[in-house]
């Protein structure tokens, strides 16, 4: 091979490589933000700033007055007559703090997708048939944003907090779009690896257990929206009883399966279970499959999670104690969608002596 075609080839591999390396930021950037959002949520900040502003929302209030009328949004909504009623400006400027860099953090991440999938579209460096997949991630980000927004508003008017089922929309769709942001960046790696790597396939195992974390991970959402951690501080009873029964009698299974607390923290105390073994059976299936690191990365994330939440319910959602469960189950799925990849690697494909075309 000449000097032209080692350099053609070398562009070939590097562009999949730094490809790559920008999804796995950004989706650490997601994982930031899901970190975030859990401190937002349980401070009760996300409902202080009462306005989407895309633009000019980016530069907090500057001076007495523009805090004062920030203040003043947040004194027209029903929470804070409910639960803040003679908040301090001090006391506002706390919760606005977190709910602004929570904003802040989804609007980089935002430019952080937007602008770079811009850069590498114009110069021709996406692969073929990765066009698709990266401005899919593009869009997934747009619709977080937008369920965020939704989340918010769910709770200006006729609520004192944000609806939970909004909740669990946001927090599954940042978590979704965070395993495919990483799914694509081994995808991608793998083709810097071998120009003829193909991508790898979603098997009956991986998405099995997706699909098991998935509903754990909404329970979870629902959990954090309803409050229900503080319905018992006890393990693995709840209030000296193994099924605490419905917080509120006669209600429908609808109610009862997604709205009620004490029955949504024991569906979440106890599926938890069956995302366990779930995972151990990925995980030996990643081991077997001559991939060792996510197969201890999976068992790592899971233990440490179910102590960590056993850990939130007895302290009495204490703050921090609450952001690590929330942030260590950003990283078990960041863990599981990595062993659901390994096993799910396809044969190399015959080796033709081109290099991957890409997108003109």
């Amino acid at each position: 091979m000449d000097g032209r075609g080692r350099a053609g080839e070398a562009r070939s591999r590097g562009a999949p490589r730094l490809l790559s390396n920008w999804l796995l930021l950004v989706a650490l950037l997601i994982v930031a933000i899901v970190a975030v959002g859990g401190i937002t949520r349980l401070t009760e900040s996300g409902l202080s700033i009462t306005q989407w502003k895309p633009i000019s929302g980016i530069v907090p209030p500057l001076n007495d007055a523009q805090w004062e009328a920030e203040f003043a949004h947040y004194r027209e909504i029903p929470q804070y007559a409910a639960h803040n009623a003679g908040m301090t400006l001090d006391g506002f400027k706390t919760i606005f703090f977190w709910e602004y860099v929570h904003r802040l953090l989804g609007r980089v991440i935002g430019l952080a997708i937007a602008l770079p999938l811009a850069w590498f579209w114009l110069r021709k460096q996406i692969p073929a048939g990765y066009g698709p997949r990266l401005f899919a991630l593009l869009a997934l980000v747009g619709l977080q944003g937008a369920l965020g927004w939704l989340m918010v508003r769910s709770g200006l008017t006729d609520r004192t907090e944000v609806a939970p089922q909004w909740l669990a929309a946001h927090l599954a769709t940042a978590l979704f779009t965070m395993g495919a942001m990483i799914w694509t960046a081994l995808d991608l790696r793998a083709l810097a690896a071998d120009p003829a790597a193909r991508p790898a396939r979603l098997r009956a195992l991986g998405a099995a257990t997706l699909a098991i974390l998935a509903v754990q991970i909404v329970y979870g959402a629902l959990m954090a929206g309803l409050r229900a951690g503080l319905v018992t501080d006890q393990w693995p009873l709840m209030n000296g009883t193994f099924f605490p029964g419905p917080t509120q009698a006669g209600a429908s299974p609808a109610y009862l399966l997604f709205a009620d607390p004490a029955i949504v923290h024991f569906i979440h105390r106890w599926f938890a279970w069956a995302a366990v073994a779930a995972l151990i059976v990925l995980a030996r299936a990643v081991k077997r499959s001559g991939d060792r690191a996510p197969s201890i990365a999976i068992h790592s994330a899971f233990g440490s999670q179910i102590l960590l939440g056993i850990a939130t319910v007895m302290s009495g959602v204490e703050l921090w104690l609450a952001v690590l469960h929330q942030l260590v189950g950003a990283l078990l799925v960041v863990a599981t969608v990595w062993g659901v990849f390994a096993i799910g690697k396809t044969e190399r494909q015959p080796n033709t002596g081109m290099a991957q075309p890409t997108i003109h």
